[in-house]
């Protein structure tokens, strides 16, 4: 069986999580505090980041982007019609696009500043920017996820999902990342219904039953968050 070293509330690996459950593929997991720079770690993957995607036959593969990548190559002719990134080139750029917004843009707006801040510093020492949580970034991040709701929002208004007629990367790194705001009770859901209800779609599907089963030590999800019916 394959190993993922992830953590539960890091939306990166909630994202390869997701792309593995459509995949109909099993992989052990690993939590890893990339804080604490375990030697272990650091030998399959030096930037100490996660996700890490272990198969025997390749090794380490880092990086949610490289992840989906390689899965797509690998099992994605498999899936035909339900093949997360597209066969067209056009297709593919658009995908692409909107999962470097969503992994990368609403991760360091957003999603970052949430965790770290209302998570990750209460289990980090002082002097790797361990304490109390920075109240100003906190407001700042609950001030951006507006318009990046709004963006899904308008995305959905105009497509069946985000990047076309059908469920793709850029829909599993969008919900991964509102996902981790949610767990946290800071996705303004009563501003944008379209993006509601894209994310209830996505909420309910197989995949995504895990993460809602996710619970981390001392943080309580939201009252909603388990509620496929919000």
């Amino acid at each position: 069986m394959a190993t993922l070293f992830h953590h539960p509330l890091c939306p990166h690996s909630r994202f390869i999580r997701l792309v593995l459950g459509e995949f109909g593929l099993e992989a052990g997991l690993v939590e890893e505090r990339t804080f604490e720079r375990r030697e272990e770690f650091l030998q399959i993957n030096p930037a100490c980041t996660t996700p890490v995607f272990v198969e025997e036959q390749i090794g380490p593969v880092p990086g949610a982007t490289v992840i989906a990548e390689y899965l797509d190559e690998t099992r994605g002719l498999a899936l035909g019609e339900r093949r997360l990134l597209p066969s067209d080139p056009a297709g593919r750029v658009e995908v692409r696009r909107l999962v470097e917004w969503f992994n990368h843009k609403m991760f360091d707006e957003v999603s970052n500043y949430l965790v770290t801040e209302k998570v990750m510093k209460r289990f980090m020492p002082t002097d790797l920017g361990g304490g109390a949580p920075d109240m100003s970034a906190i407001r700042a991040a609950r001030s951006n996820i507006r318009y990046h709701l709004a963006y899904v929002g308008w995305l959905t208004g105009k497509r069946n999902w985000l990047a076309g007629d059908r469920l793709s990367y850029a829909d599993l790194a969008a919900a991964a990342q509102l996902s981790v705001a949610d767990y946290l009770g800071d996705v303004p859901w009563h501003e944008n219904e379209m993006a509601k209800q894209w994310y209830a779609r996505i909420k309910s599907r197989p995949s995504f039953r895990p993460l809602l089963a996710d619970r981390v030590l001392g943080s309580e999800p939201s009252a909603h968050y388990a509620d496929l019916d919000f």
